[in-house]
């Protein structure tokens, strides 16, 4: 198993998408972040869709087998001349955890972030892959005579 979510976050989500309340994520409460997941050959894939936010923004950590992604975007930068027109991304941290599960192996998690997609590479573990047991032949065995 990969992951499991937390149904209240979820809910939370769900509630803030509704009633429109778009309010900013902070450490303590973040957003959620949209998340894709997959088994590719003798690898597990995540993709996290973060766009507006800096490679320096985003924080990985693996405790145990808890992966947490963070992040957080920041305002544009903006002058004396320039003027916000529209705002629709939100702001502020966002943070997702994955539970993962015995058969993975996170001492080789890749991560790559392009395009504002945070692509995780998380490999099955040698001792979840199928392997081959030799067979060993009774004949060979010599018989005891009394």
């Amino acid at each position: 198993m990969l992951m499991r979510t937390d149904p209240f976050r979820e809910l939370d989500r769900l509630t803030s998408q509704l009633l429109g309340s778009a309010a900013a994520g902070t450490w303590s409460r973040p957003n959620p972040m949209p998340l894709d997941a997959w088994r590719e050959g003798e690898q597990f894939v995540a993709c996290f869709d973060l766009p507006g936010v800096a490679k320096d923004a985003i924080e990985l950590d693996v405790e145990q087998n808890v992966l947490t992604v963070k992040a957080e975007r920041r305002p544009v930068a903006t002058g004396e001349k320039i003027e916000m027109q529209v705002s629709e991304r939100p702001l502020g941290a966002f943070s997702r955890q994955l539970f993962l599960g015995d058969t993975l192996d996170p001492e080789h998690i890749a991560a790559d972030y392009t395009n504002g997609v945070l692509t995780l590479r998380i490999p099955i573990a040698e001792k979840a892959k199928p392997r081959k047991i030799e067979i060993t032949s009774t004949e060979d065995r010599k018989e005891i005579t009394a």
